[in-house]
């Protein structure tokens, strides 16, 4: 592995070596790797989530290696650089048309893609939905148990490299229409109810307390979220700025699905 990565930060700072067979080699065997689950672009560690920055500089080199090609499923046609992902049954994915997955993202065992869309890069976990129109971007990293609703929209990010991700950790309930982009972090068990818009520089506001408490980048685990807003002044005006806000906090339980039914009922929560 460090000899992979010493490959690609060379090519990385000298563009000239993509001529190279053995460093278009070792590009084509981080792609491969990424697409079996073998490394990720970003890993957690005991304290926090590092970004493997020479991982996502492999996956920007990828693409002016690779030639345009033709690519035919049936009556479908496809014109791009990239391949898309092949044998699910072996993996244990069950795909419905027309979900999308490109060569290098990963799928874990027991994902199910509705009609939707996963980048390169992307690390998708055990178990997780991917539901009609959601996508999930180049990169993002999302976990086990985790269910992306309907039109749900994950980040991606590869410039610049040192970028973090959208982060999604287990058991996270994503609500329809939500959207999560520019390297937030959600953490486990955490639900958005539907039409949240989070960004890096969205407040994330908790009202649960006497007093608010308001954070950005990141909802804290078992979060209850929905969508809000707030005051803002202007040359022309006060005017509603969108914000998330945390109502309340996802009960423990080794149940997650009676959990999330509770926390619904609870904040009447749409989804």
């Amino acid at each position: 592995m460090e000899t992979l990565k010493k490959t690609i930060e060379q090519a990385w700072e000298n563009r000239k070596l993509l001529d190279n067979e053995e460093v278009k080699k070792a590009i084509q065997e981080v792609i491969e790797l990424l697409d079996k689950g073998s490394i990720r672009v970003a890993t957690k560690t005991k304290e926090s989530w590092q970004v493997n920055e020479w991982i996502k500089k492999a996956v920007l080199l990828y693409f002016p290696i690779q030639k345009m090609k033709t690519h035919e499923i049936g009556m479908l046609e496809f014109h791009d650089k990239i391949p898309l992902k092949k044998d699910y049954a072996s993996q244990g994915v069950r795909v419905v048309p027309h979900a999308i997955a490109r060569y290098g993202a990963y799928l874990s065992q027991g994902v199910i893609m509705m009609p939707s869309y996963v980048n390169i890069g992307a690390y998708v976990g055990e178990n997780t939905m991917v539901d009609t129109w959601a996508t999930v971007g180049s990169c993002a990293q999302i976990g086990a148990n985790v269910h992306l609703s309907g039109g749900v929209g994950i980040g991606g990010v590869l410039e610049p490299v040192q970028a973090a991700p959208v982060i999604i950790e287990d058991d996270v309930f994503v609500g329809s229409r939500c959207i999560v982009v520019e390297g937030v972090h959600v953490e486990k068990e955490a639900v958005l109810g539907a039409n949240v818009v989070i960004t890096a520089s969205t407040k994330i506001i908790d009202v649960s307390k006497d007093k608010p408490i308001e954070l950005k980048g990141r909802i804290p685990e078992r979060s209850v979220v929905i969508p809000g807003s707030y005051s803002k002044t202007f040359p022309a005006g006060t005017f509603n700025v969108p914000c998330a806000l945390i109502i309340g906090e996802r009960k423990k339980s080794t149940n997650k699905k009676t959990s999330l039914n509770e926390v619904l009922r609870t904040h009447n929560i749409a989804v």
